[in-house]
This record gives structure tokens, C-alpha cells and sequence, in this order.
């Protein structure tokens, strides 16, 4: 009669499924990184030139009808505080959305997860987004005299909610375009106008009451309005509310990873 294994027999395979996520994980990004930039021409310069670019057409644009931004004296800086925070929410939320889709096949194996694929596509979107953000700030800061102190613990906070949020939604956002292919066709008419919606371009405090009241609502505006607090001292941004974006954030997540959870199976034959 064979003697049973011994606890010492045992511990190499829990530790090699211990580690199985971490390196699923990270073969993931690899192949991400691979198929999305790394096969085309600049495609890395690219996600760099496309926020540089539209930081400049912003300020030349309103730079021929205003002599000053909303707040400050320097027109890229103040669009900088807009748009990265928004792009960082937009490439999350937009890349964790086809999570599913995009590793349908892998899918397959039963060492590869949906919260593998949520994750990987997370983790690399979010590195990617505090890269640029990190290159752009510190260009605008080198080239012009912006008269701004960054406080980093307020820029860090608003990074924190653009990337719940975009968490949040595209964890949602997954299990319905994967489930009602026609939501994303749905959801791209519906956030058509969010970036105007969102402050990038104008403050919360110069909009009419009912404006505000609206407004509020949208978490985006809370991003916006930490990031602009983290440059600019004098603007201190009281309507931001950093506990209702995280409230929603987590809301949409947890509604998503239930609803994955339960239907993973079906999503995978559709």
C-alpha cells in the first residue's frame, strides 16, 4: 500500500497555483503590448502625440478669443489638468470594456480568467496613462512659467478616482457589450458630448445654478476639479467629492463582476 504524500510533496503545487494569476496576468499585458502598439509604426509616440496634440489645438483655439484660461495665466497647463484625467478615465473604462472580447479564445483555458483579462487590460492601461501624463506635465512645465505649485497627493488623488471610474464602468460596460453587442453602439451615442460635460474646457463654478446642479452628478467633474486643485493653489474646488466617485466606481464594479461571474459561460458561446 503506497504511503500517503507528505506536506513537504504538497507545497510546490500550491505555490505554483499561487502564482499562476500573477504570471496569467502578466502574459496578458505582454500580448497586449504586443498586438495594440508594439506592430505599428510610432505606436508608443503616438499615445503621447495624440493628448500633446489636442493640448495645443485647445489653447491656440482659445487663445485667439481669451487672453487668460479659466484659471491662471497658461493655457496648456490648464487644459492639461482637463484632458489627462479624462483620457485616463476614456482608456481605462474603454479597454476594460472588450476585455472579454478581446480574449475570447484564451478564454478558453481554464487557467485564464475574466478577472485575468479585466486586470492585465487595467494594469497597462493605467501604467500607460500615469506615463504620459508624467512626460506631458513635466514638458509644460519645463517650457513655460505656468505660476503653479503641484501638490502630488491631490494630482495622485485625482488619478486615483479617473482610474476607479474608468474601472468601474468598463468592468460594467464588459459584461454588457460582450452580452448586447448593440450596447456599444448605444453607449458611444450616450457619451458622445461627455467630454464637455466633464470640465476639461470651462470651470464647475462659472456655470449657471441648474448647470451645476446637473453637473454635480457626473464624477468626471469631480476628476477634473482635483487635478485643477493640485496645480493651482488658489483654486481649492470645494464642490469635490472624492467619496461619491469611489462610491460609484464601486457600484459599477461590483454590479459587473457579478453579473461576469454569473454569465461568463454564455458569454464565451456568443
Amino acid at each position: 500500500m503506497a504511503a500517503p504524500s507528505s506536506p513537504q510533496r504538497l507545497r510546490p503545487v500550491n505555490r505554483t497555483m499561487r502564482l499562476a494569476t500573477p504570471r496569467t496576468i502578466l502574459a496578458l499585458i505582454l500580448r497586449e503590448m504586443s498586438s495594440t502598439h508594439g506592430k505599428s509604426p510610432g505606436g508608443y509616440l503616438w499615445m503621447v502625440l495624440e493628448p500633446a496634440l489636442g493640448i495645443a489645438l485647445l489653447s491656440a483655439i482659445f487663445s485667439l478669443g481669451f487672453r487668460s484660461p479659466r484659471l491662471g495665466t497658461n493655457f496648456p497647463i490648464f487644459y492639461a489638468t482637463g484632458l489627462l484625467p479624462f483620457m485616463m478615465y476614456t482608456d481605462i473604462s474603454n479597454k476594460m470594456s472588450q476585455a472579454v472580447n478581446y480574449s475570447k479564445a484564451l478564454l478558453a483555458y481554464p487557467r485564464v480568467t475574466f478577472l485575468d483579462t479585466l486586470l492585465a487590460r487595467f494594469i497597462l492601461s493605467a501604467l500607460t496613462q500615469l506615463l504620459v501624463g508624467a512626460l506631458l506635465f513635466t514638458l509644460i512645465l519645463s517650457i513655460w512659467d505656468t505660476r503653479t505649485v503641484l501638490l502630488m497627493d491631490r494630482l495622485m488623488l485625482s488619478y486615483a478616482m479617473a482610474m476607479a471610474f474608468g474601472a468601474g464602468v468598463g468592468t460594467l460596460n464588459c459584461f454588457l457589450v460582450t452580452m448586447f453587442p448593440l450596447w456599444q453602439r448605444a453607449w458611444g451615442i450616450l457619451t458622445r458630448p461627455l467630454f464637455l460635460i466633464s470640465g476639461p474646457i470651462f470651470l464647475f463654478e462659472t456655470l449657471p445654478e441648474w448647470a451645476k446642479e446637473i453637473l454635480w452628478w457626473n464624477p468626471l467633474m469631480h476628476v477634473t476639479g482635483e487635478m485643477r486643485g493640485a496645480f493651482y493653489l488658489q483654486y481649492e474646488a470645494d464642490y469635490v467629492s472624492p467619496a461619491f466617485v469611489f462610491m460609484v466606481s464601486a457600484i459599477c464594479g461590483v454590479m459587473g463582476l457579478i453579473f461576469l461571474r454569473q454569465y461568463h459561460r454564455d458569454m464565451l458561446e456568443r
